[in-house]
């Protein structure tokens, strides 16, 4: 097909505004942060650690405990030094919104032990979960559905073990909260509000206010080998 020249004259002028947007620096990296397939699909990953961070910072006044991200939204690293608006959205392309609700321990219990399952096809999707204010052990080699154990959740700075009978505050993305990944365990959440703001955006908005940011694990996904 022959190009139309017009057409093709006008779309600096038109890709303008958005290379704007995405040569913005909104952060300091002071390492690369590990956003790799091959980490975020299969263990606790720097970027998961950073994301789902993120996602609980930004709710944890409204009684938010837990941030679930699945590590299949992840598209990216993101190399030391300035951090630009477009390096986020390559990390979180897929325009998710914040989403928070509220389900039981047992419902929790459940959705890890979905993120889990992964290992049974590692090219099954990206429902390995990337998480905040809770920690646990998944154990492979045992058959599904028993995989996690212990589940242990943040309570005011200590961790106190999963309460299968109570109700916990959750932050995901609408993706994960609609039944994505294999989530339908969430799909009835009571006080489900899926329309808060773009994920990236709370990405950012997390990193500016971070001086040099740091990437880490801490232990809070543990995988028996």
């Amino acid at each position: 097909v022959t190009e139309d020249a017009d057409t093709v004259a006008r779309l600096p002028e038109a890709a303008a505004p958005l290379n704007e947007i995405r040569n913005k620096v909104v952060a300091q990296a002071g390492e690369v942060i590990d956003g790799e397939r091959s980490s975020c699909r299969y263990m606790e990953c720097q970027m998961g650690n950073l994301v789902a961070d993120a996602m609980l910072a930004r709710v944890a006044d409204q009684g938010i405990q837990i941030a679930l991200a699945n590590g299949g939204g992840i598209r990216s690293s993101i190399d030391a030094g300035e951090v630009t608006m477009g390096e986020v959205y390559s990390v979180l392309p897929f325009q998710n919104t914040l989403s928070t609700f509220q389900v039981t321990g047992a419902v929790v219990k459940e959705a890890l032990e979905n993120a889990a399952r992964q290992y049974d096809d590692p090219d099954l999707d990206g429902r390995f979960l990337q998480v905040s204010g809770i920690k646990y052990t998944i154990d492979p080699s045992i058959e599904f559905g028993s995989r996690i154990s212990a589940v242990m959740v943040d309570s005011g700075g200590e961790f106190a073990a999963l309460d299968e009978a109570a109700t916990y505050g959750m932050v995901s993305n609408n993706f994960v909260r609609g039944g994505g990944d294999g989530y339908s365990m969430f799909v009835d959440a009571a006080n489900a509000y899926d329309f808060g703001p773009d994920l990236a955006e709370v990405l950012a908005e997390y990193m500016a206010g971070q001086q040099n940011y740091a990437p880490y694990t801490d232990g809070r996904i543990t995988i028996v080998e």
